[in-house]
């Protein structure tokens, strides 16, 4: 039988059609993200697209590596792209000198001070005359609240009383694994891997926040975007959030999937198992305005400690730093 042109033509829009009807269709929203190349960010949103929990969602996740966090910073702020992770510190401090930056929870993970299982030192205290290793930098938050706490419990100013050397994370714990450095505090997970090596936590960050006023474990970072953006996108930004929490749900309860993301992570064995957990442990379980509240507590300690260099001027943390869902 023999088809006209016009009636082929007509059979592959009706084709086409009949394809679109059969197949549910998801309108997608691009939300761009720049992220660490190697950082711990990038085991979530690897979950994220490898399991197309974006796609799920609406969303077209493009995740854009950087090679350091100021470029991040640089890039978000000149419009390159939709979202970073970084602190609730920075975001403040950015919505303080008008710039309209928001968050929401991504980590509680926070940074210990480790010390080889077989050392001596036993409590905060200890750590008068040795020498202590810490990554981040003298206004690291995680320095600050320990700093905050041997101050208030024990009249000790660990700055002045100890060897303190400033390093870059892995050379940090590369002194400590051999035997340069007394006691080191670094993040999370470089002290996830000195556990799997014989080292043990002396203290954490989290413990002293707690200590300090916090009613349970604060986001220590958060997805950053600007809230104008997430007004003008608010399905994009909803399906980002949900998408984000499958995918850490995943983690949280699937051993498996550590497994797949072993090359990634570059670890295996024990030291995959604790980086595995304490990562579990650094999923944030509690309602945003907690966060926020036990946050604004922190924050008038870290200003007070780390003063204008830290904080700005401002003595309180701006409102608006941890972004509120909207109802739909």
């Amino acid at each position: 039988m023999m088809i006209s042109r016009r009636g082929t033509l007509r059979l592959a829009a009706l084709g086409t059609a009949a394809a679109l009807v059969s197949k549910p269709s998801f309108a997608t929203n691009k939300v761009r993200i720049g992220v660490l190349k190697f950082g711990t960010v990038s085991w979530a949103l690897d979950t994220l697209k490898h399991h197309r929990f974006d796609t799920a969602n609406g969303i077209d996740l493009e995740v854009v590596d950087f090679a350091g966090e100021d470029a991040t910073n640089v890039a978000l702020l000149a419009g390159a792209i939709d979202m970073i992770v970084s602190d609730w510190l920075w975001v403040s401090r950015q919505r303080s000198e008008g710039v309209g930056l928001t968050l929401v929870p991504y980590s509680t993970a926070v940074g210990a001070i480790m010390v080889k299982e077989g050392a001596p030192i036993r409590t905060i205290t200890d750590l008068k005359g040795k020498k202590l290793g810490v990554a981040g930098g003298p206004l690291d938050k995680s320095w600050l609240l320990i700093q905050a706490l041997a101050r208030r419990d024990h009249r000790l100013d660990l700055a002045a009383t100890s060897d303190v050397v400033f390093g870059a994370p892995p050379l940090i714990s590369e002194k400590a694994m051999q035997g340069e450095l007394d006691a080191v505090l670094n993040f999370w997970h470089f002290c996830a891997r000195l556990e799997a090596n014989g080292f043990r936590r002396l203290i954490g960050a989290d413990a002293a926040a707690q200590a300090l006023g916090a009613s349970g474990a604060v986001s220590a970072l958060g997805y950053v975007f600007h809230d104008k953006w997430a007004n003008e996108h608010p399905d994009a930004i909803r399906g980002f959030i949900k998408a984000s929490a499958q995918s850490k749900d995943l983690l949280a309860r699937s051993d498996d999937e550590w497994l797949r993301l072993a090359p990634v992570i570059r670890a295996q064995g024990e030291e995959l198992a604790k980086l595995r957990d304490r990562y579990r442990e650094g999923i944030p379980r509690r309602p945003v305005a907690e966060d926020a509240a036990d946050a604004g507590k922190l924050y008038r300690v870290l200003a007070e400690i780390g003063g204008e260099k830290l904080v700005g001027r401002a003595p309180e943390m701006a409102p608006g730093t941890f972004w509120q869902v909207p109802p739909q």
